[in-house]
């Protein structure tokens, strides 16, 4: 080495700290995009549960808008949005105010899931037998 020389760069002790950093910090970054991608995929089925949600209901209004209508107890069905089957349930009950009801509509990816994407509550009035 000459005399006078400045040397420059990192030692082997800097760069092997900075990998270090670096091979910590990366999976938690991943961990972190992966979790933001799963949640925009449930976001993504949450609205179109909605979606069905709201064209479910506007089919009941129309029906309770019929004179020969009648709902009693639970209803299911499949319904097709975004091609893809999604199941629906709606249960009707009495209120303690008469002539209206209670209407519970739930949406769900599976048939037998427990655990629905989207649940709404109406009530809604109908003819007093």
């Amino acid at each position: 080495m000459r005399r006078g020389s400045v040397q420059t760069g990192f030692t082997l002790v800097e760069v092997m700290v900075a990998l270090a950093i670096v091979a910590i910090a990366l999976p938690a970054l991943v961990f972190a995009y992966l979790q933001y991608v799963d949640s925009t995929g449930y976001l993504r089925d949450k609205l179109l549960a909605t979606q069905v949600v709201e064209n479910k209901w506007a089919e009941v209004q129309l029906l309770n808008a019929e004179k020969n209508f009648n709902l009693d107890g639970e209803q299911r069905g499949q319904y097709e949005l975004a091609e893809r089957t999604w199941y629906w349930r709606l249960k009707k009950e009495k209120t303690e105010v008469d002539g209206f009801f209670r209407y519970e509509l739930s949406v769900s990816q599976a048939e037998d899931d427990d655990f629905p994407l989207q649940t709404q509550i109406f009530f809604l009035r109908g003819d007093v037998q």
